[in-house]
């Protein structure tokens, strides 16, 4: 029986993985910490992505808003792709290379963060807003794929994924999403314990929902 495409895809999947975690999870500890602290101080995690990208960006804020893990508060983050009625306005009136650039510059402040995903690391709307998040006072991660790319330049910060298939990019941008939520947590966890006090829950421990795996289902 001959092995179908499918198998070699998650061959492609098992090569990337291999060292993934030594060069990620660095770049991942980092951010976890600084968005603990940025969004604990009340700053906002601002998230772009096109295509399936813009899916993985809604993941994130998904378990931020939500949760990951445990319950705990709700942090303050935005898909900027999700207001459909926005992104098509602007997309109109100022072309589709403003759609996020011109978000950021309606709910971007100095010092909050703005993540950009793409798989090429050379989508043009997304390096117009890493330019206006710069001229805002944002910090900038990048999540790409292979470097050197023209987002990873543009960035303060980037994760770049070397995996040859945009697909098996995708596949460890939702890694590196869970690693990154992970970490956040464990930051928030410390961050109160530092302060002592207890990770609020109070009215947020309210759901019967899932106390494993990713917020929402």
């Amino acid at each position: 029986m001959r092995l179908g495409t499918g198998v070699t895809h998650c061959d492609d999947l098992m090569k990337a993985l291999e060292g993934f975690r030594e060069y990620a999870a660095p770049v991942v500890r980092r951010w976890g910490g600084a968005l603990a602290d940025r969004l604990g101080a009340g700053s906002r995690l601002l998230v772009a992505g096109n295509g399936g990208s813009a899916a993985q960006a809604q993941h994130l804020t998904a378990e931020l808003v939500g949760r990951y893990r445990d319950d705990r508060p709700p942090y303050s983050a935005l898909s900027l792709h999700a207001d459909t009625s926005s992104t098509t306005a602007i997309a109109n009136d100022y072309g589709v290379q403003e759609i996020f650039a011109r978000q950021v510059a309606a709910h971007g402040r100095a010092g909050d963060v703005l993540m950009l995903l793409s798989t090429s690391g050379a989508s043009a709307n997304l390096l117009v807003a890493s330019k206006e998040a710069g001229r805002l006072g944002m910090t900038v991660w990048a999540l790409t794929g292979p470097a050197p790319n023209p987002l990873e330049g543009a960035a303060d910060d980037a994760l770049c994924v070397e995996a040859a298939a945009a697909a098996t990019v995708q596949e460890l941008h939702l890694v590196a999403v869970h690693m990154l939520c992970e970490s956040f947590d464990r930051s928030v966890e410390r961050r109160a314990a530092v302060e002592g006090r207890a990770t609020p829950r109070g009215r947020w421990n309210a759901g019967p929902g899932p106390v494993t795996g990713g917020g929402g289902g």
